[in-house]
């Protein structure tokens, strides 16, 4: 069940093997308590095959794109958003603290902003790989979809 006004905590990660190479994204959308705990199970998740040419960097913002656009089909604008990933490139760069130099990933920054106009307040917080595991499941299992 989706509470239109509790937090929610969102998981991403993308991969490419070979980067380039075959590449997966993944994210899992939960629902979570005011202290920024996770309450239950997932209301969502995500994963897309993104091609066989793609860099891990690319994986990694298209895993957020995907799990933004998903949130808005859920129509969670309104909730309070903490985006949690492992890529501490794209945490950086998305929280304005590094300059984006890679004309492609700056081309997926750029889509990203836009889709944040829609919402009230999305945080990214960089985790350990150890703590992304549904979401790196999720990347791997659409890469493994396409050998």
């Amino acid at each position: 069940m989706i509470n239109n006004i509790s937090p929610i905590i969102i998981y991403t990660d993308g991969g490419a093997r070979g980067n380039p190479g075959i590449a997966g994204a993944g994210a899992v959308i939960f629902n979570a308590t005011n202290s920024g705990q996770i309450s239950g199970e997932p209301i969502a998740e995500v994963s897309s095959y993104l091609g066989d040419d793609k860099t891990n960097n690319y994986a990694e913002y298209q895993a957020i794109i995907l799990a933004l656009q998903k949130c808005i089909e859920l129509g969670l604008q309104g909730n309070s958003i903490e985006l949690r990933a492992d890529s501490k490139l794209a945490v950086e760069q998305l929280s304005g603290r590094w300059k984006v130099k890679d004309l492609g990933i700056r081309k997926q920054f750029n889509e990203i902003n836009t889709i944040l106009k829609q919402f009230k307040c999305v945080k990214f917080t960089h985790v350990r790989r150890d703590l992304n595991k549904h979401a790196d499941a999720l990347a791997n299992e659409a890469m493994d979809r396409a050998i």
